[in-house]
């Protein structure tokens, strides 16, 4: 690393940090606008409110915007070298085009390896602590969220695979007391119901770690007369734990990546329609780090050129492309949610067109 290279390097952070700092204030001040009568209901006081709600909050929109916020940083002090001719007389000086990016290079690196890190596990820890707080002080207070929550309580059944023969229905699971309303086992062989049961209660037993089942009816089809018979409680062997059977619309955005990763292949066995969903979340956190590569040296190869209007051409074509970005990056996520295009083309779609982008402005920059 040479001067030229910290030079750079110290130019992208410092520039980045100032601007995501003031871009968090401004969203701080923004949502506490809009949730102000919230936070008087709640009747918590502002280092309540602070502790329990923003420090989850921040990170989340942070890492929401992070590759953006890195494309116009970028953009804005390398349009600023370029119009004070800096750029020029380094490359006069006898730097080669390829040796002046390999500090934008290096610092997009580094900036991908925190988000990476973040959106695997510092962000999903985060926004447990944001959603609990909306759950309980926001969500509660819509109306729309207490519409949509009796409309999916009618009728709320789970169906899953317990082992390989070992089919469930639990219904109306409650998250809050890990227990449901009623459960069914359905025990299939070669293709025949060979054992019925039907509980009244399923709950988790914390101390044994296991799901306990009472007031039991079972049926045993396996011969040729019927067997009834009764039992009071017994133990029911399901290798899922409570956070397995999370369904709320918060449940991908806060679970750590490896958590993720273990239910995903539990939805898959459960046969459960929204796992796109997950598997778009999933891929996301490892393709977003790979965008802010791309977008730094983008960044870097737009500004790097002087040209009539300065900054303001630089940061206008930034954001252009910058909604190119978001777009594509859209589509791509609707097309794989709704329809049958594969997860990981959905997330990795806009890494693979902009880097032909990259590519192409790299061949015609002047050297």
């Amino acid at each position: 690393m040479k001067k030229l290279d910290w030079y750079i390097v110290k130019k992208i952070l410092t520039t980045f940090f100032f601007a995501i700092f003031l871009f968090v204030v401004i969203s701080v001040v923004i949502d506490m606008s809009e949730k102000a009568e919230d936070f008087v209901r709640s009747k918590l006081s502002t280092a309540q409110i602070f502790y329990q709600y923003y420090l989850g909050f921040i990170p989340h929109i942070t890492a929401l915007l992070f590759p953006l916020f890195v494309f116009i940083s970028v953009i804005f002090f390398t349009s600023k070298m370029a119009t004070r001719s800096e750029i020029v007389a380094i490359l006069a000086s006898g730097v080669t085009y390829n040796r002046w990016l390999r500090p934008y290079f290096v610092g997009g690196i580094f900036l991908a390896t925190i988000l990476w890190f973040a959106s695997m596990y510092t962000v999903p820890l985060a926004n447990k602590k944001r959603t609990a707080f909306e759950t309980v002080y926001i969500d509660a207070n819509s109306s729309y969220e207490r519409t949509i929550s009796t409309i999916n309580n009618r009728g709320n059944s789970m169906y899953l695979k317990v082992d390989s023969f070992t089919y469930a229905v639990i219904n109306n699971y409650d998250t809050t007391t890990k227990s449901s309303n009623g459960c069914y086992l359905y025990k299939v062989i070669d293709n025949k119901l060979v054992e019925n049961k039907k509980a009244d209660r399923m709950f988790w037993d914390a101390k044994k770690r296991k799901w306990m089942l009472q007031s039991i009816i079972i049926r045993d089809l396996d011969t040729i007369r019927e067997t009834l018979y009764q039992l009071p409680e017994s133990a029911l062997n399901f290798t899922a734990t409570p956070r397995d059977l999370l369904r709320g619309k918060y449940t991908k955005d806060i679970l750590t990546s490896p958590e993720l990763s273990r239910f995903i292949d539990l939805e898959r066995k459960k046969g459960s329609e929204n796992i796109n969903e997950l598997r778009v979340e999933y891929g996301r956190r490892n393709a977003t780090p790979v965008s802010v590569i791309i977008l730094t040296l983008m960044g870097a190869i737009i500004a790097g050129r002087k040209i009539r209007g300065g900054s303001g051409a630089h940061l206008a074509m930034g954001v252009l492309i910058a909604f190119m970005f978001i777009l594509t990056d859209k589509f791509s996520t609707i097309f794989s949610t709704k329809s049958n295009f594969p997860p990981i083309l959905a997330v990795w779609t806009p890494n693979i067109i902009f880097s032909f982008v990259v590519w192409y402005l790299y061949k015609k920059a002047p050297k």
